[in-house]
């Protein structure tokens, strides 16, 4: 003992006192003794400080060693409590022994007095130790990031950590334990007995379970549970120890990846597909162009030819869907004033709305401007339009809002491919049928639709996410059977000025000048001459960039203009470009391709002054492109 032993005695004799702490004193302990006699002095004594050690007399007049235990054990203290008496029989010491002291010693034998105390010192240190290591374990489990239950097999909690109360939405680890776990806990009350019929659980082993389960607002998580069961000696179970993780954000994450990995598998094979498509329909559409410019208006093949051309303008427009929702299209972004676009749109929008729809917009007064291409706009905004025309066969209300948000951690949290920041935000609502949760999940999947056959292609929303996240933004959906749809566009805010409208295109007008025509696949390149000839231009042309730097370096006279695809196998149009701008500075460029190419795009984004024309092309759409450029 280095530190004094503080000895407390209850003792209404200063002589049997004195005694006591000869004893302690003869046997070479230092100690600090004081001596109470009163139940109140007793009181203050406890309220100085901590006693290591109490002894009392157990037969005091008016107040006994048992009431002053009694007041010891009232305040939960564990001090060591050792009662004494001038006579100690059997009874005497059995009875302090139930009521809580270490030991019973008579005033005429203190022979043991030390050897008491150290034993119970001992053992009050064994105690205290036991204590504090349940107490850092309940303070583990408390603060445990995980939850944390023990329960019985009918469905009852036996207790619960702070994590559990709080994934389950509640404010207090009783409101937890009152709860049936089958009924109020799990979202389908048959499946907790249908992972305990599963039963594998044994002392050795944890077993991984995945479940659903509801919180008290009703909310549906995805929970993974780790759960090892103590079984009684006859082996069935007795309590199940169990820890839960709530993994609702990596399951939807998870889900998320796979629909990106298989929309950008579908995305490489429909860019691979569109260049080689794209080839096959310029060839049809501009022969099917020059054929109705051969025919005499009176020709019964005009109207053949017409079906032909309409067939190929089709597949041209699926194939820019395919390319729209795999984030390959051409994009050729403008600084917008989202307000004036919707204005601009809304007079299109009476085209494909019924006259049982009202078209309502809210639009901000200080809703921003947003950088995105004015075409692909329009193209979402018609295909959201049209299916909420669709969902409301019975006549509704259609309203198309606009307003700047910020979107801060708080909505990230829910949103798992959102980014902060500020956003000018496009919604439109419709009054319609409304998803189901099932229908909600595969909306944006291309080639899935609810209509019927032959009434749609299933690209309209895979389309309109494909542009809306080229374009830098997210789109967010909620829909309830029988009460409606909304899609929320959140695209992002620029402080530039609208850019002006643009002139209108050229017409599609002829010319003198020559232009270079660089195209490896051999229709496409003919076909492309004759149109350009049919427009009064001189053309050269070369099936690879070796032979047209070999015609622009033998050819005397000026090449007013290039017109390449981007795309070709042995060295792209845009190298090709920079090659022949060193030996003519002059000739301005014209690229053509049927699908992106980061040689000139970036991430299908198309760089200012660069001039491009998207395959397939018309005759018209050919002469109007050059003379534009041309003109320029």
């Amino acid at each position: 003992m280095d530190a004094p032993l503080r000895v407390l005695l209850v003792e209404d004799s200063a002589d049997d006192a004195a005694l006591l702490e000869r004893e302690l004193r003869r046997a070479g302990v230092r100690v600090e003794c004081a001596r109470v006699q009163t139940a109140a002095e007793l009181e203050r004594a406890l309220d100085q400080g901590a006693w290591d050690v109490i002894v009392g007399d157990n037969s005091m007049p008016g107040f006994s060693g048992r009431d002053a235990l009694a007041r010891v054990r009232a305040r939960g203290l564990d001090t060591p409590f050792i009662f004494v008496s001038g006579t100690m029989g059997e009874d005497l010491a059995v009875s302090a022994l139930e009521a809580g002291a270490g030991d019973a010693l008579s005033k005429g034998d203190l022979r043991r007095l030390v050897p008491v105390i150290r034993r119970e010192l001992r053992d009050a240190a064994e105690r205290r130790g036991r204590r504090e290591s349940e107490a850092s374990y309940q303070a583990l489990v408390q603060h445990a990031p995980v939850g944390i239950y023990r329960s019985t097999p009918a469905g009852k909690f036996l207790s619960v950590n702070a994590a559990l109360v709080h994934m389950l939405g509640y404010e207090t680890a009783e409101e937890l334990l009152a709860l049936d776990m089958g009924r109020d806990v799990y979202a389908d009350p048959n499946e907790r007995q249908r992972l305990m019929e599963q039963d594998t659980y044994s002392q050795q082993v944890t077993e991984e379970l995945e479940t659903t389960w509801k919180k008290r607002d009703g909310t549906r998580i995805r929970v993974q549970l780790s759960v090892r069961a103590q079984r009684d000696a006859e082996g069935r179970v007795t309590v199940y120890e169990t820890f839960v993780r709530d993994i609702t954000k990596q399951r939807e994450l998870e889900t998320q990846l796979a629909q990106a990995q298989k929309m950008e598998a579908i995305g490489r094979l429909a860019g691979g597909v569109a260049h080689d498509f794209n080839n096959l329909l310029t060839i049809i559409l501009s022969y099917s162009d020059l054929l109705l410019q051969d025919l005499p208006p009176t020709s019964s093949d005009r109207d053949d030819v017409a079906q032909i051309q309409k067939a190929a303008q089709g597949a041209a427009d699926l194939t820019r869907q395919l390319l729209a929702f795999s984030r390959q299209q051409v994009l050729q972004p403008k600084v917008v004033d989202l307000n004036l676009a919707i204005l601009g749109i809304e007079k299109l929008l009476a085209r494909v709305l019924r006259e049982d729809i009202t078209l309502r917009c809210t639009l901000a007064p200080d809703a921003g401007s947003v950088r995105v291409d004015p075409g692909q706009l329009e193209q979402v905004v018609m295909n959201l339009a049209v299916n909420a025309r669709d969902a409301m066969p019975d006549g509704g209300q259609l309203t198309i809002e606009t307003a700047n948000v910020e979107l801060d951690e708080a909505y990230l949290r829910g949103h798992a491919l959102a980014k902060p920041g500020r956003y000018v935000m496009l919604a439109v609502t419709d009054t319609g049928m409304g998803m189901d949760a099932v229908t909600q999940a595969r909306i944006f999947e291309p080639f899935f639709t609810t209509k019927d056959v032959g009434k749609g292609t299933g690209l309209g929303l895979a389309t309109v996410q494909g542009i809306v996240q080229q374009s830098g933004g997210h789109i967010w959906v909620y829909s309830e059977a029988g009460h409606g749809t909304v899609f929320k566009i959140y695209l992002p805010r620029v402080e530039e000025a609208a850019t002006r409208e643009e002139p209108p295109a050229a017409e599609a007008t002829g010319g003198t000048e020559t232009v270079l025509v660089v195209e490896d696949v051999a229709a496409v390149r003919a076909v492309a001459c004759e149109m350009l000839r049919r427009y009064g231009y001189r053309v050269l042309d070369a099936a690879d960039a070796t032979a047209a730097l070999a015609l622009a370096r033998s050819h005397r006279e000026t090449i007013h203009l290039l017109l390449t695809d981007v795309v070709m196998p042995d060295v792209s149009g845009s190298v090709l470009a920079e090659r022949l701008r060193a030996l003519r500075p002059d000739m301005k460029v014209l690229f053509m391709s049927g699908y992106t190419d980061d040689a000139i795009f970036r991430h299908g984004i198309l760089a200012e002054g660069i001039s491009y024309l998207q395959k397939p092309f018309t005759t018209v759409s050919l002469a109007a492109k050059v003379r534009a450029v041309l003109d320029a």
